[in-house]
């Protein structure tokens, strides 16, 4: 295993996190959506999905998170997700997501069948702190 790997040469942001605190479906797709298209138009090294205040995951929202991890391919970056809970966990599990995506537990640590450059998901040393947040909440 090698050390944390620096961000891609075209990176602006090292680490966007993004915390979902509602659900993650057809419903509120096209907020979630023009939100997480913002902040890649930030050119991120990672980003970090924190699912722990989402309630539901539905198939549109499989289809966003596998076209954002496509996406920060193609740009060199890195998407995972963190703290869904043990229903979605299981959804995602299903869907054979995790085997896509990092799922990173409440301690901060990848699950262990997750091979990934940077297990912790904490920021590598010597890396800036700026750093991007977004809350994606749902006005009713």
């Amino acid at each position: 295993m090698t050390g944390p790997q620096p961000p891609p040469p075209d990176c602006t942001v090292p680490l966007v996190e993004v915390e979902i605190t509602e659900e993650l479906d057809r419903a509120r797709l096209s907020e979630v959506s023009h939100v997480l298209d913002r902040i890649l138009s930030l050119r991120p090294g990672a980003v970090v999905i924190d699912l722990s205040g989402c309630r539901h995951v539905d198939a549109a929202g499989i289809g966003l998170l596998l076209d954002l991890h496509r996406r920060m391919t193609r740009r060199q970056g890195t998407l995972k997700l963190r703290d869904p809970n043990p229903r979605i966990r299981r959804i995602l599990e299903m869907a054979r997501l995790d085997q896509v995506l990092p799922i990173l537990d409440t301690s901060g640590r990848a699950r262990p069948e997750v091979v990934d450059q940077n297990p912790t998901g904490q920021r590598p040393a010597g890396v800036p702190v700026a750093q991007g947040r977004a809350k994606v909440a749902v006005r009713s």
